[in-house]
């Protein structure tokens, strides 16, 4: 039984994949990392209930400046000017590359449901009341966000869902993906 107000009966995590993406030319590429991402995304993360925030590059030296940005805000100065971020920030695992998110979304239990996000409709779409309905229901989940202009085919194949894109006024699809993840994390995790 949940809380009063709980919908997170299962439990959910968000990874942010920055390998292999595509970008505006369709082309499979690695993004940058960047540190509004890493402190938005956190944030939302913290703010729903998220467990884990995995960071997903196979670059050693993005993979460095994660680790400095988090430093800074778990053990440096940042620690101790802002518990908040301090909080939200311990959510923060980088990973090299999708099989290692995979082992280690699996490390404590079973292999959790896998979900996408796309800014194009696609097969094997799940809406997000029957997604949410799934979490509540106990199911655990993995949602993978894509940078860059979005998951490269290769990254579908573990997928075992996709949710549906983000709508607005218009055809127009080109939210950043920290806006994204706010957005479908409030669908699936928000109250009211």
């Amino acid at each position: 039984m949940t809380e009063k107000g709980d919908c997170r009966a299962g439990h959910v995590d968000v990874a942010l994949i920055h390998y292999p993406v595509y970008n505006k030319n369709q082309e499979i590429i690695g993004s940058a990392v960047t540190n509004l991402d890493i402190h938005d995304i956190a944030r939302a993360g913290r703010t729903f209930g998220i467990r884990n925030f995995y960071i997903v590059t196979p670059y050693q030296d993005q993979q460095r400046l994660v680790g400095e940005i988090v430093g800074h805000w778990q053990d440096g100065y940042g620690a101790r000017y802002n518990a908040d971020r301090k909080e939200a920030l311990a959510s923060v695992v980088i990973c090299d590359d999708l099989q290692s998110l995979y082992a280690l979304a699996t490390a404590d239990g079973p292999r959790p449901l896998v979900a996408a996000t796309s800014a194009r409709q696609q097969a094997r779409t799940i809406t997000f009341s029957a997604m949410r309905e799934r979490i509540e229901q106990g199911s655990r989940v993995l949602l993978l966000f894509g940078t860059g202009w979005g998951l490269a085919e290769e990254a579908l194949t573990g997928v075992d869902l996709m949710l549906p894109p983000i709508g607005g006024q218009g055809d127009y699809r080109h939210l950043s993906v920290r806006s994204a993840v706010a957005i479908v994390l409030d669908r699936l995790l928000g109250i009211g």
